[in-house]
């Protein structure tokens, strides 16, 4: 969020723009701006936050300003100061959400996790995918909606090319004398057995979601280790 669009959002959030000293005996006036940009700041949290539950409940397209508004505990009128329309709010949620979501790959996709046995790697690198998730499921709603901004779904196919780079990377680690080509395709295919399985992990709850993403994980190292245990005896038997 720029401090431009939260300073105009809280100049429209009705404060006034007086000229008496702060109160900290500052310039004249030096403290209100910085209050109503914080008060700006927590309104437009509180629109996305809004949002988000709408999103999720409702879909994108069954999805009103007059139902964010309401889910905010705010006026249509006051929710408009802050974003003229629901796309204008997509976006902004989207733009959080995927730097967050960047983060947090960023931090799962560590190349020192290369270092781990297999069944460890899984572990660290899903755990926190999986929790983000399922943590914001407005994500979801808005990654793969077919109602979502272009500008959402332009982002998101370059974070899945990103993701699936970061895939291979990790993959190649563990199969460093397998052709780009074929380490390309487990990739592709790993990275593709986890969407589906963290479909089946966030449309369940508690016990149910733990046993899918068990589940996911079981699938995941089925598949990888017969790969990696053969390129390793492989290396081992032809090893000078």
């Amino acid at each position: 969020m720029s401090e431009a669009k939260a300073t105009k959002g809280a100049a429209a959030d009705g404060a006034d723009g007086g000229s008496t000293a702060g109160a900290d005996g500052g310039a004249p006036g030096s403290a209100r701006p910085r209050r109503r940009q914080a008060r700006g700041e927590a309104r437009i949290a509180q629109l996305l936050q809004a949002a988000a539950s709408v999103f999720c409940t409702s879909g994108y397209t069954a999805s009103s300003t007059n139902a964010i508004a309401r889910e905010a505990g705010v006026s249509p009128g006051t929710l408009y100061q802050f974003f003229p329309n629901k796309e204008a709010i997509a976006v902004e949620l989207g733009d959080q959400l995927l730097n967050r979501w960047r983060d947090t790959y960023g931090a799962a996709f560590a190349q020192s996790h290369i270092e781990l046995p297999l069944d460890r790697m899984l572990d660290a690198i899903l755990d926190p995918l999986i929790a983000f998730n399922c943590e914001n499921p407005a994500f979801s709603v808005l990654m793969h909606g077919s109602e979502i901004p272009g500008r959402i779904t332009e982002e998101h196919d370059t974070l899945h090319a990103t993701m699936l780079t970061r895939v291979e990377s990790v993959l190649a680690g563990y199969l460093p004398y397998v052709p780009a080509g074929e380490v390309h395709r487990i990739a592709d295919m790993t990275f593709m057995l986890f969407k589906a399985g963290l479909d089946l992990i966030m449309a369940h709850e508690g016990e149910e979601r733990a046993a899918y993403t068990q589940e996911l994980k079981t699938i995941m190292f089925r598949y990888l280790d017969p790969l990696v245990g053969d390129y390793a005896r492989d290396r081992a038997q032809h090893a000078p």
